[in-house]
């Protein structure tokens, strides 16, 4: 069964990817599928086995659960990859899906008795996922947009200092264009811009995936309480709280000393520009301005 995280990025779908590839029936996409792709290829089948032995600290350079993207580009399209809007159904060519098919079948996906989860970032995708897949279910993680642009801003990738014009997200709708020139042009303001328009693209995707294959959780919820949320997913994707995933649950330390981090990185001005900007999305996800 193949399943998908998805968020704007920045807002810890990493964290639940990496304890949800500790269940001992779950596979993924690993790092070694964008580094290597014959020797991936004899790893693949080890993933979860290898992954599960390791340590928390120190992983991360050498085997861990990924988005894939040079493999995707590589196998399937950079279309899949890095579309300057959403994908939506309408942009699943039937040469397309086959390939994305292709690719997470040749990983396992359809195995039976096996859950392979995947994450996308960015871009919801979800209304072109759940074409080609339309049995796959969808786990949207939601955080604070201030945090996400704030975390932004702190990213070497973050390609927003060039300004919507070069940047990932394609141009800004008019609405948001005009917001932006009117503040002052505010790098701060962009980057909370840039969280403002995923949402938006999020709530439209939501509306063409069927409700009983979504599931929408707060990171801020996750940190509160890891264990009930953590229950809450792995009982949407259907798996079960074993002993094997309760020994990788116990390894992973959910600290929320970063939640309103931005309360502190950014000046009193900018998280004031922020929230005028946010608010309306933030209230409708249940958080205080």
């Amino acid at each position: 069964m193949l399943n998908f995280l998805i968020g704007t990025g920045r807002c810890g779908s990493t964290l639940v990817h990496d304890v949800i590839a500790r269940h001992p029936d779950v596979s993924f996409v690993s790092n070694l599928d964008d580094r290597w792709r014959r020797a991936s290829a004899l790893v693949r089948p080890l993933n979860g086995i290898i992954y599960r032995r390791m340590p928390t600290s120190g992983f991360r350079k050498r085997l861990r659960p990924s988005e894939g993207y040079v493999a995707l580009s590589r196998e399937v399209s950079p279309t899949v990859v890095n579309p300057f809007r959403d994908l939506v159904s309408a942009d699943a060519t039937p040469w397309l899906a086959n390939r994305l098919r292709i690719f997470f079948e040749s990983r396992g996906a359809t195995e039976p008795g096996r859950h392979f989860v995947h994450k996308f970032t960015l871009w919801p995708r979800a209304s072109f996922l759940h074409e080609v897949f339309p049995e796959a279910r969808f786990v949207h993680i939601v955080r604070d947009g201030r945090a996400v642009a704030n975390s932004l801003l702190q990213m070497t990738w973050w390609s927003g200092h060039l300004g919507p014009s070069r940047w990932e997200l394609g141009p800004l709708p008019d609405g948001y264009a005009q917001e932006w020139e009117r503040e002052g042009r505010s790098l701060v303001h962009l980057a909370g811009i840039g969280w403002k328009l995923l949402m938006d693209a999020f709530e439209v995707t939501r509306t063409t995936v069927p409700s009983d294959l979504w599931f929408e959780v707060r990171y801020e919820d996750l940190l509160a309480d890891p264990r009930k949320h953590m229950d809450m997913i792995l009982e949407f994707l259907g798996l079960p709280w074993t002993k094997g995933f309760e020994r990788g649950f116990a390894r992973h330390e959910f600290s929320a000393g970063r939640a309103d981090a931005f309360r502190k990185d950014l000046s009193r001005e900018q998280l004031a520009l922020l929230e005028y900007s946010l608010a309306s999305h933030l209230h409708r996800y249940g958080y205080a301005t």
